[in-house]
C-alpha cells in the first residue's frame, strides 16, 4: 500500500515537473499576447454570423498549439545560438533540462493538434492550417537572411485574428485585414525593442535584424513608427465595425499604454526593455475588453 502510494506521488511529481519544463520551454504564459486578438476576431465575426460555443474551444486550442509548435521549433533551430548567448544560455535545451528528441515530439504533437483543431472548425481552416504553420515556422529561419525578421514574427502572430474570423465565417472579408495588420506592427514593434539587447551578439553570429541593419537608435524609431501604425489601425476599428463609444475609450487607453512602452526604451538606456515588453500583455487584454464593450453597449 505504501509502495503504491509512493509510486503515485512520484508519478504526480514527475508529471508536474515535466509539465513545468514544457511550459518553460515554449514560454506558455506568453500565449496571452496574441490570444486576446484571436478572440477579438472571433467575437467580431460572431456578431454577424452563427456562433457555436465549441468554436471558442477550438480557436483557443488552435491558437495555443500553433504558438507552442512555433516556439518549440524556434528553440530547436536556435539551440546552438542560445547556448552561446549569455542572455539565453539558461534556456531548457542549452541546459539539458529537455532533450532535442523530446522537443521535436512536442513540436510534432502540437502541430498535429493544431491541424486537428483547424479541421474541427471548418474545411477552409483545415486546408489553410499547414500554411499558418509554415508562416510561424519561417520566422525562426528568417533572421539568417533578412533584417526584416521581426516583421515576420509579427506576421506569424497576425494570423490569429484572421484565423478566428475564418473559423466563424468560413470566408475572407476585407474588414479583418486592418486588425491583422495592427497585430503585425504591434508585435514587430515590441520585438524590435527586444532584439536591441542582442544586436552585438547577432552581428557577431551573422544574424540579421532591424537593430543590426539600422542601429539601436534607428531601430527604436522603426519600432515607434510600427506602434504608431498599430494605434491608427486600432482606432480605425471604431468605424470599420461600427463599434460603440466604450470601444473608442478602451482603444485610446491601449494606445496610451503603447506610448508609455515606447517612451521607456531609449537608445542610451535599454535597461527597461523587459518592463516595456511585459506591458504588452495589458495591450492585448485591454483591446479585447474594449471590443467586448463596444459590441455590448
Amino acid at each position: 500500500m505504501a509502495a503504491d502510494l509512493k509510486k503515485k506521488n512520484n508519478f504526480a511529481g514527475s508529471l508536474a515537473e515535466r509539465t513545468s519544463v514544457y511550459g518553460s520551454f515554449v514560454r506558455f504564459s506568453h500565449s496571452i499576447f496574441a490570444l486576446p486578438f484571436a478572440l477579438s476576431g472571433l467575437v467580431l465575426a460572431a456578431r454577424e454570423h452563427p456562433f457555436r460555443w465549441e468554436m471558442l474551444l477550438w480557436v483557443v486550442v488552435a491558437m495555443v498549439t500553433a504558438r507552442s509548435a512555433a516556439m518549440g521549433f524556434n528553440r530547436i533551430v536556435d539551440r546552438r545560438l542560445d547556448a552561446l548567448n549569455p542572455r539565453t544560455n539558461n534556456r531548457d535545451l542549452p541546459r539539458g533540462r529537455l532533450s532535442v528528441g523530446s522537443a521535436w515530439i512536442f513540436v510534432v504533437v502540437s502541430s498535429l493538434v493544431f491541424v486537428g483543431a483547424a479541421w474541427a472548425l471548418n474545411p477552409l481552416c483545415g486546408w489553410l492550417s499547414p500554411v499558418a504553420l509554415g508562416i510561424t515556422f519561417f520566422y525562426s529561419l528568417s533572421k539568417r537572411f533578412t533584417w526584416t525578421s521581426q516583421f515576420f514574427l509579427g506576421l506569424s502572430l497576425a494570423v490569429a485574428p484572421v484565423g478566428a474570423w475564418l473559423a466563424v465565417t468560413g470566408a475572407f472579408d476585407w474588414r479583418i485585414w486592418p486588425l491583422t495588420a495592427a497585430v503585425l506592427f504591434w508585435v514587430a514593434g515590441f520585438d524590435i525593442f527586444y532584439s536591441c539587447m542582442d544586436m552585438d551578439f547577432d552581428l557577431k553570429q551573422g544574424l540579421r535584424s532591424v537593430p543590426g541593419r539600422w542601429g539601436v537608435a534607428g531601430a527604436i524609431w522603426i519600432a515607434r513608427a510600427s506602434h504608431a501604425a498599430t494605434a491608427v489601425l486600432l482606432i480605425a476599428q471604431y468605424w470599420i465595425f461600427e463599434l460603440g463609444f466604450l470601444y473608442l475609450t478602451g482603444a485610446a487607453l491601449t494606445v496610451i499604454i503603447l506610448a508609455i512602452e515606447d517612451a521607456m526604451v531609449r537608445a542610451d538606456n535599454l535597461s527597461r526593455v523587459m518592463t516595456a515588453f511585459n506591458l504588452n500583455g495589458w495591450v492585448s487584454i485591454l483591446f479585447f475588453l474594449s471590443i467586448l464593450a463596444g459590441l455590448v453597449v
